[in-house]
């Protein structure tokens, strides 16, 4: 299919007139649009003819019809073969107004260094969410299977070899975290990255003899392989890059190669080893040891605290700062047991849009927003709703926010409902909560639904919006 999209895009290109033809494509919900030095050179009866191209429209932009889920991988082909400007076309009102209001609200936010620091942790992450995802979910598929084996419901001789199969897959993540994380971390810090993936590699302290470990000069203990996990390998390679980028400086360009990476990893290595990883396990220890005594003894009201919060820090970034834990958690127990109660403010947002279609029916505008975000708003994303709808309405937010806090009650007074991997939430989480608890979690999404409909539906929608007045485009947000 990869291959398909990229020959329609060699011959749009050939007959567009070439390369040097064509200055920008736009790519938009079910077209490809193309901006051309000189119309006279397209050859539009050669484009008709392509396999793949369902009409083309001509007018300031040439437009070609290729139908959803085409335009996009089609604009991008042409946009790279082409070395011409790729941008993308607002493809709905609700689109325009989620990143207008978005960027609204990002403006107003201080640029204050806690934030800057959570946007750099984010970075680390972000790229990793697929394999988290993937790799969760094969490891939750691989958890059932031996559950099921252990109840004698599967044969171990049957299905003994798919799991360790499944295992050996989960593992090619989880069993070496810290090194991709060492290498992302080093990317983002702006050094070697090779280098980062050693120090993330160190940390599992694969070459101590077990029979004579070295010792935690804190605790008079053995030193642990993995102590301070995700949190350790961050802080030890943020301090690499500062002392590989300070010998750049001072290092002849001649010797670099050879004196820069040995004395970076060997000052780094030790520090690492004696100190940053004795510290960061005391600090990873106590941070969870914290988020679990708060769920297991604050139950439903942790829960409800915690779901209804947790948007207006998705808004100022402070939630970026959970990554790591959430990763922590899993490493350590399996299963992050915050990500479950925090995902329910999602299902707040959904409960009060529903209340919004039906108590503002007779107004266009904010049905037409509520049924364009809910779908997404329902698998887990959702801006659209914040953004669009709830957030400019200003009761509305707040009342989806407690309703959020609603499911987060549900799933603290159930209790040990986890997940495996951190990205999704909504119903995409379903099969990435641990442990067989993924009843309970639907029961959280169910009340954090109904919570959001009945208190968005009571409280939260002022009487002009029922009456039919539009939300204004331009919001002034005030902090």
């Amino acid at each position: 299919m990869k291959q398909d999209n990229k020959k329609i895009a060699t011959d749009l290109i050939e007959n567009f007139g070439g390369k040097d033809n064509i200055t920008e494509v736009i790519n938009c919900m079910t077209r490809v649009r193309v901006k051309v030095v000189d119309e006279s050179k397209v050859n539009f009866k050669e484009i008709e003819k392509i396999d793949g191209v369902l009409g083309v429209l001509k007018g300031e932009q040439i437009q070609i019809v290729t139908g959803p889920g085409k335009s996009e991988k089609i604009a991008k082909e042409m946009s790279n073969m082409a070395n011409a400007k790729f941008s993308e076309e607002i493809k709905s009102d609700i689109e325009k107004r989620t990143r207008e209001n978005k960027a609204k609200v990002k403006e107003k936010q201080n640029k204050s260094k806690f934030k800057s620091f959570s946007a750099t942790i984010a970075s680390i992450f972000v790229p990793l969410i697929p394999a988290f995802v993937g790799a969760g979910l094969i490891g939750g598929i691989a958890s059932v299977m031996q559950n099921m084996i252990t109840a004698g419901s599967l044969s171990q001789e049957n299905f003994g070899a798919v799991l360790q199969v499944l295992n050996i897959i989960k593992t090619g993540l989880y069993g070496y975290l810290n090194i991709f994380i060492g290498i992302n971390a080093a990317r983002v810090f702006k050094g070697n990255e090779g280098l980062g993936g050693v120090i993330g590699g160190m940390v599992y302290l694969s070459a101590m003899n077990p029979e004579e470990p070295l010792k935690n000069m804190f605790l008079d203990s053995a030193l642990l392989p993995g102590q301070g996990g995700v949190i350790g390998v961050i802080l030890a390679v943020f301090i690499l890059v500062k002392i590989e980028n300070a010998l750049h400086n001072i290092i002849p360009d001649s010797l670099d190669i050879i004196i820069v990476p040995t004395i970076s990893l060997l000052v780094t290595g030790i520090l690492t080893i004696f100190i940053i990883m004795p510290i960061a396990g005391l600090i990873s220890n106590g941070l969870i040891g914290i988020i679990n005594s708060v769920i297991e003894l604050g139950g439903a009201v942790a829960g409800f605290i915690l779901g209804a919060v947790f948007l207006p820090m998705v808004m100022l970034g402070l939630h970026q700062i959970l990554t790591p834990i959430h990763i922590a958690m899993i490493e350590q127990q399996g299963a992050t047991y915050l990500l479950p109660i925090l995902a329910m403010a999602g299902a707040g947002q959904v409960g009060a849009a529903i209340a919004i279609l039906v108590k503002c029916r007779k107004n266009k505008r904010l049905t037409e927003i509520a049924k364009g975000g809910l779908p997404v708003g329902i698998l887990g994303i959702g801006e659209p709703l914040i953004y669009a709808l709830t957030l400019p309405m200003g009761k509305a937010f707040i009342t989806a926010c407690l309703g959020g806090g609603v499911g987060g009650a549900i799933i603290g007074a159930i209790g040990s409902i986890g997940a495996t991997a951190v990205g999704p939430s909504g119903l995409a989480l379903i099969p990435l909560i641990y442990n067989g608890k993924a009843l309970g979690y639907i029961f959280g999404l169910l009340g954090g639904y109904v919570g959001g409909f009945i208190l968005t539906y009571l409280f939260g929608i002022d009487k002009k919006y029922i009456d039919g007045e539009d939300i204004v485009d331009s919001i002034d947000f005030k902090f």
